[in-house]
């Protein structure tokens, strides 16, 4: 069977309109979904430059020890073995004060205690003023620990750690930032006390040039991003580099193939005891397309994914974050 010229050029007109279509789809997809991630980083900014001054504050404290040493209370902090033994209320305005086994120098760590008490108060603001805050801390390298709010240190914490040895630690040394600013850590932690993944955020304190210790804000994942997405029209989901999903609307991560959420709600996934993040990984889906679609977008940084095996979904587009390495992507199925 043949065709006439008028109607071979009339499929090619459709194929062409409707390719043409998609394209204009997917830009304008993109443009909607950089105003997602503008919005979100926005919210992160604030929060770097919170830090900043947390650090610029710290270094005060430090390099003005001398003049600041006689008008600190000595008693504030007793020790029981490595702990503070005040109480966990906030109300009394303390921190959580650890001092470490591996500390090597103890008469200098309970120096810094000292005249960097001004600490406890600064903690104790930035908490209050946003909600997503879920700690305020600082590791120095002679092992010593503050954490505001206060928590129960016996009982969680192991004495013999090495905080320099925990990328809360390490990511803002020298090696790992050397422009001595904010950082955010990718790779997010389940929250012990069930209000899912925890975001770090960390800034570094020199003292006479040389790193001191490592000031760190940790942040709830679902107050900053999950509740956004959820008031978001499309399938989103939220990776880091790793491919593992941080946050996600249910309906965008069960259609990948993963296992089946709790009560359909990502956060009781995560809060369950059977949790493990390496289940809700882009590599790890049953789908060999939701695979191929993860190495598309994190590996090759294409922006744009095709489906042609899984019937029920069409397509996806990514946009990247710039404050932290994350990925935004959206599930468009065929519905």
């Amino acid at each position: 069977m043949r065709f006439s010229i008028p109607v071979v050029l009339l499929i090619l007109a459709l194929l062409i309109s409707c390719d043409s279509s998609t394209s204009v789809k997917t830009r304008e997809q993109r443009i909607y979904m950089e105003r997602v991630v503008f919005t979100i980083e926005e919210e992160l900014r604030l929060l770097s430059d919170e830090i900043e001054e947390l650090a610029r504050f710290s270094e005060f404290l430090l390099e003005k020890q001398d003049s600041l040493r006689p008008l600190q209370d000595p008693n504030r902090y007793e020790f029981k073995g490595y702990y503070s033994s005040n109480s966990i209320d906030t109300l009394e305005g303390k921190s959580s004060v650890i001092l470490l086994n591996k500390c090597p120098d103890i008469a200098k760590a309970k120096n810094d205690i000292l005249v960097t008490n001004g600490l406890d108060s600064a903690f104790a603001e930035l908490y209050a003023k946003y909600d997503l805050i879920e700690q305020v801390y600082s590791n120095s390298n002679l092992q010593l620990s503050r954490v505001y709010p206060p928590y129960d240190v016996v009982n969680i914490v192991d004495p013999d750690i090495d905080v320099t040895k925990f990328n809360f630690f390490y990511e803002g040394d020298e090696e790992h930032n050397p422009s001595r600013g904010p950082v955010w850590i990718p790779e997010p932690y389940v929250d012990p006390a069930g209000r899912g993944w925890i975001l770090s955020l960390v800034h570094p304190v020199y003292y006479q040039d040389e790193l001191h210790s490592v000031i760190g804000i940790d942040l709830t994942v679902n107050d900053i991003i999950q509740g956004f997405l959820e008031e978001e029209k499309g399938n989103y989901i939220i990776v880091n580099k790793k491919g593992d999903i941080v946050a996600g609307k249910a309906t965008a991560i069960e259609a990948l193939s993963m296992p089946p959420l709790r009560n359909h709600v990502y956060l009781e996934t995560i809060n369950s005891d059977n949790f493990r993040i390496s289940d809700y990984n882009l590599f790890n889906s049953k789908s060999r397309e939701v695979r191929s679609m993860g190495q598309t977008f994190l590996m090759a940084k294409d922006n744009h994914f095709s489906f042609v095996e899984e019937s029920f979904l069409n397509d996806a587009v990514c946009k990247s974050f710039s404050a932290i390495d994350w990925y935004l992507i959206r599930i468009n199925d065929n519905y």
